[in-house]
């Protein structure tokens, strides 16, 4: 049986180290990524629907509406607390409820996502992020 030597003990743990740094950083980069902005389109638009789904859970409070051409979107809110500051709460609607979503789209076309900015039923606005804002 060999005996590590403190070199050879410290090249391991080293190894060691980088390793669990490198696995932390491939399971935290997917999850950073989705909580900017980056992955959104820069222009914001509006979208008219139906609620069908609200989740409340964390990470983010979603909504999934249905479009009036039946595409159902997925409508990402603010992070917890910022979603409770704008006074939206699961009991604020209900499946079937009209809403107006005025937010960025996925960049990529073929997913049916979108980040709100402003949520606005039976004529109140939540404004999830006012800073972000661009029209009215």
């Amino acid at each position: 049986m060999r005996i590590p030597t403190s070199d050879g003990l410290a090249t391991r743990r080293h190894l060691i180290q980088g390793l669990a740094i490198a696995m932390m950083t491939s399971v935290a980069a997917p999850a950073l990524a989705h909580h900017g902005w980056s992955w959104a389109e820069e222009q914001q638009t509006v979208l008219e629907g139906t609620i069908k789904e609200i989740s409340m859970a964390p990470p983010h409070p979603s909504l999934r509406v249905t479009a009036a051409d039946g595409v159902v979107w997925q409508v990402d809110l603010g992070n917890p607390r910022q979603t409770e500051r704008s006074k939206f709460t699961a009991d604020t609607a209900k499946p079937g409820d009209a809403i107006t979503v005025l937010g960025n789209k996925n960049q990529d076309k073929s997913k049916m996502h979108m980040k709100a900015v402003r949520i606005t039923i039976a004529g109140k606005n939540y404004d999830l992020y006012p800073e972000r804002i661009k029209s009215n």
